[in-house]
Formats: structure tokens, C-alpha cells, sequence
């Protein structure tokens, strides 16, 4: 089944395949990272930039809630995660996505968040191993559904700002 879109038809199929896709390169970038390297071991990728770094974090980005009682962080990330999927799920079913690149950015962000949450149920942790630096500096590590999700949340803040052809200019 299609669903309309203001500037397309996205299927069922595309939008659930690309989900898969994004949970199927995190697993596999993740899986590659755990099976190469040791915890925290450093493999430099471009001197001064950029390393793959092998790091668990019990939290969420930037770390946090890390500190935070394992019982808590577990409902916590459990509400959300099941929350962000539903919510995008259903808006991608009811046609409520006004076109393709809406559709792509909330099913980048569903398979993130459900790439990160398989880490949190199978390890209690997600497996980060970009590390991005200038010098001593480092953005906190991150993985390829971290990168989806970040995307697509971009990509869904840029459509909202864009004016829609056919809107009433104030």
C-alpha cells in the first residue's frame, strides 16, 4: 500500500525496508567494532580528527542519565524508545508525512532508536566507536544509529522550517 505524500507515494515496503537497513548497518558496524577491537581500544583513522574508539555507554547521548540507576534508565529508555517508534510509525501509516525526504528522515530515526535499543536489551549498553576530535577536544563517541537519528531529526526540523507550497504567507 502506498501512502500519499505531499510531494510522492512512499510504500510500506521503502519506508520498512529502510528501517531494516539502518538496524542492519548498525548491527553489522557494531558487531565489527566488538569483534576487532577491545574495549577502549583506539584505532586512529585520520590523525588529529577522527579514530574508532570501542566504548559502551549506559546512557543516552552525551552520557546522559549514565550515572543513574540501571532500573530507571531501563523503563526510561524503554518509554521512550517505544514512543519515538510509535509516534513516527503512526504518523508514516496515516499519511500525516508530507513527502519523501519526511518519510526517509522518521524512518532513519525509527531504525536508530531501534538499533540502540537492541544494544540496551541484549548488552545494557550501547556500543559507540566513532570518536570525532581536534586535539585534545573530542565530541563524545557515537554510532551509526546515533548518526540516523541525528539525521533524520535534522532532516524532519528543516522540512518544519520550509515553507509549503500552497501556505498562507503571514
Amino acid at each position: 500500500m502506498l501512502r500519499r505524500g505531499g510531494r510522492g507515494f512512499v510504500s510500506r515496503t521503502a519506508f520498512f525496508s529502510f528501517i531494516a537497513a539502518v538496524v542492519a548497518g548498525d548491527r553489522a558496524s557494531k558487531w565489527a567494532v566488538m569483534e576487532a577491537m577491545g574495549l577502549a581500544d583506539n584505532i586512529s583513522l585520520v590523525p588529529g580528527l577522527a579514530s574508532l574508539v570501542h566504548v559502551r555507554n549506559p546512557g543516552a547521548a552525551f552520557g546522559i542519565l549514565a550515572g543513574a540507576d540501571p532500573l530507571l534508565r531501563s523503563v526510561f529508555f524503554t518509554i521512550v524508545t517505544v514512543a519515538v517508534v510509535a509516534v513516527l510509525t503512526g504518523m508514516f501509516m496515516r499519511g500525516r508525512l508530507p513527502g519523501k525526504a519526511e518519510a526517509a528522515a522518521a524512518a532513519a530515526i525509527v531504525g536508530g532508536a531501534l538499533g540502540n535499543a537492541w544494544d540496551r536489551v541484549m548488552l545494557g549498553e550501547v556500543v559507540d566507536f566513532i570518536d570525532l576530535y581536534v586535539g585534545a577536544w573530542h565530541w563524545p563517541a557515537f554510532n551509526v544509529a546515533d548518526s540516523f537519528i541525528t539525521l533524520g531529526a535534522v532532516a524532519l526540523v528543516i522540512s518544519s522550517l520550509r515553507e509549503r507550497p500552497g501556505a498562507a504567507a503571514d
